[in-house]
Order: structure tokens, then C-alpha cells, then sequence
């Protein structure tokens, strides 16, 4: 027969067998699918009902470091170290990780000498340890401690809001966004959501978000708006901006056309070509067609260089049905008129 699980309780609250478990597969399901933000609270609340289990602690303080909370990820490592909990040395290194995100390095030198003094330290482990101790002693002599201790108040205070979705000049709001490039973007990625399925969000400020969350490898499932059309994305999945597919064919239908015939009227093309994709991206707009595209784009070259051509001549050149080529000329010209911010 099988064993009946003991009911938990705490605060005279009743949990269901087995509730510790399931919060726990979930959370670490969400941790594997890279959702920090909701394998957090699950694995927090799994934790309540089993605070000692290793897999849970482990879970956490890695979805704690993916999410950005670095401080709370070294006190939850801390705290397993000092109960014992998971492997030692795996767990010094977990820590020794979140200490580097924080610019903690005198705090890496004072564990790493406690090591050393220990005499503790498994043979295939040696190198790597004194390896980090010589970089975090120069970063530590580098730093100095007032260093040290800004940026370990600037990571407990309160995340500035960028403010993205206000009525600030579309100019404050480039800056802003320009300023991330060299910062950890997760503790914004709730406000940055927000705006790129905003559907008054600028579609420039909108593909530089989602540059900066494919370069931090942001994984987790997000909708983007532009032009009407809402997807669902992983940044960490897009293809770079100047590798789209389409953008690449185009290119290579004006290349084969204009290239060696008109290297001037090729060079504006493509720049126009360039702009329109980056405003669009990631979003593939209509006509799929993508001789129809070339055409269009050739044909819009053509006029702003003074010309008159022909709307039959162009689509006959690309193979390009006509009402799809229109089409696509509306797009480019409309974004055409947005493409860049006035700065």
C-alpha cells in the first residue's frame, strides 16, 4: 500500500500533498523556457513549503541571477553555503559569479584566500581558483571600496522607470534607450514589453529594444506591434537586422539590375532598402513577394533621383505583379516619412 503523504502546515494554513513538488517542476520548468519572472515567484513560494530542498534553492538563486536580482541571488547562495546545502565547490563557484556581477571582488578575494587556507581545494579545481583570485585582486586594487560600495547601493536601490510610454520627446527617449547598451536589461524588461506592444511606440525606438534584448539573449516570449500587426517573438531567436532573409533577397534582385548599370541609383536603393527593414523589423509585411519589393524599391529610386519610369517596365523587369508592387510602394514611402527620429 502506498505510503500516504504527511499534510504541511504553517500558520495554520493547510497545503496539499505533493503542492511542494508541483510548484517546483513548474518553476523549473519556467527556468528552463528562460521565464525568470515566472519561475521566481513559483520557486519562492515552493521554497515556503520546503526550504531546505536543493534543487529548489539551486533553481531559484540561477532564476534570481538570470532575472538580475544579483542580491539576492548571492544571499540565497550564501545561506546554502553556510548550511551545507548542494555541492560545495559547485556552489562556491555559483557564488564566486553573482560576487563578479556585483563588483564585489575584494569579497571573491577574502572567499578564495578562506579556500586556500582550508587547503580544500580538489586538484583539478587549483588553477581555476587562483586564477580568478590574481584578476579579482587587480579589479579590487583597481575599484577601490567607495566603488565598490556605489554600485552595491545602486543594485539594491529601486530600478529608475525609463518612463517609455510618456509624452517625453521622442529624442529623451533615444537617449534613454542608448544609455542600456552597456547595462543589464532585465530589471527593465517589464517596461520595455509594455511598450513594444504599445501601438503608438515608435517602430525606430521599437527594433532598437529588441537589439539590445537579442544581444542579452533574452528568451522568453514577447509581442511586438508595428503597423497594426501584432506577433508573438523571442528576441534571443530573431535573426540579426542585417541578415533578414527577405532584406538579403531584395538586395540581390537590385544588385543583379542596378549594380554595374547604375551604381549611384544601386548605392540610394539600398540605403532605402536598409531603412525600410530596420523600421519594419521584425515584422514581415505585406506583399510576401519579394520581387515585388525590388520593383518597388527601384521604382521610388528612380523618382527621387528626378526620373519617370515606367510602372510596367519595372514590374516586367523584376517579375513583379503590379498591384503588389504598388503595394509595397505605399509601405515604403509611409515608412519612408518615420524612418528616423528627428534628432
Amino acid at each position: 500500500m502506498k505510503k500516504r503523504e504527511r499534510i504541511k502546515r504553517k500558520d495554520n494554513i493547510i497545503f496539499f500533498p505533493g503542492l511542494d513538488k508541483r510548484l517546483t517542476d513548474k518553476g523549473l520548468e519556467s527556468l528552463e523556457k528562460k521565464k525568470f519572472s515566472e519561475a521566481i515567484p513559483l520557486l519562492e513560494e515552493a521554497r515556503e513549503l520546503d526550504p531546505d530542498n536543493e534543487n529548489i534553492l539551486i533553481g531559484l538563486v540561477l532564476a534570481y541571477f538570470e532575472a538580475g536580482a544579483f542580491e539576492k541571488a548571492k544571499v540565497l547562495a550564501n545561506e546554502m553555503l553556510l548550511k551545507g546545502i548542494g555541492d560545495y565547490f559547485q556552489m562556491v563557484d555559483l557564488y564566486l559569479t553573482v560576487l563578479i556581477q556585483l563588483h564585489q571582488y575584494q569579497e571573491i578575494v577574502t572567499t578564495i584566500e578562506a579556500l586556500l587556507d582550508e587547503r580544500e581545494i580538489p586538484p583539478e579545481k587549483h588553477d581555476h581558483f587562483l586564477t580568478l583570485l590574481q584578476f579579482s585582486r587587480r579589479m579590487a586594487e583597481s575599484h577601490g571600496p567607495q566603488e565598490e560600495a556605489d554600485w552595491e547601493e545602486a543594485q539594491t536601490s529601486e530600478v529608475p522607470e525609463l518612463n517609455l510610454l510618456s509624452n517625453d520627446h521622442i529624442n529623451e527617449k533615444l537617449l534613454l534607450i542608448a544609455n542600456l547598451t552597456d547595462k543589464n536589461i532585465r530589471p527593465y524588461l517589464d517596461e520595455i514589453t509594455d511598450y513594444l506592444k504599445f501601438k503608438d511606440g515608435h517602430p525606430f525606438l521599437k527594433t532598437m529594444l529588441l537589439n539590445l534584448l537579442k544581444e542579452q539573449e533574452i528568451a522568453q516570449e514577447l509581442i511586438v506591434e508595428k503597423f497594426a500587426i501584432a506577433e508573438k517573438i523571442v528576441p534571443a531567436q530573431l535573426p540579426e537586422v542585417r541578415e533578414q532573409l527577405k532584406m538579403l533577397e531584395v538586395k540581390g534582385l537590385l544588385a543583379e539590375q542596378l549594380e554595374n548599370k547604375n551604381p549611384g541609383l544601386f548605392q540610394n536603393t539600398v540605403n532605402m532598402v536598409e531603412r525600410t527593414f530596420f523600421i519594419s523589423y521584425p515584422i514581415e509585411l505585406e506583399p510576401k513577394s519579394a520581387e515585388s519589393w525590388a520593383a518597388a524599391f527601384d521604382m521610388l529610386g528612380r523618382e527621387y533621383m528626378g526620373m519617370d519610369p515606367e510602372i510596367s517596365k519595372i514590374a516586367g523587369k523584376y517579375g513583379a505583379e503590379i498591384p503588389d508592387l504598388e503595394k509595397a510602394r505605399e509601405r515604403i514611402e509611409a515608412i519612408e516619412k518615420i524612418s528616423y527620429p528627428n534628432i
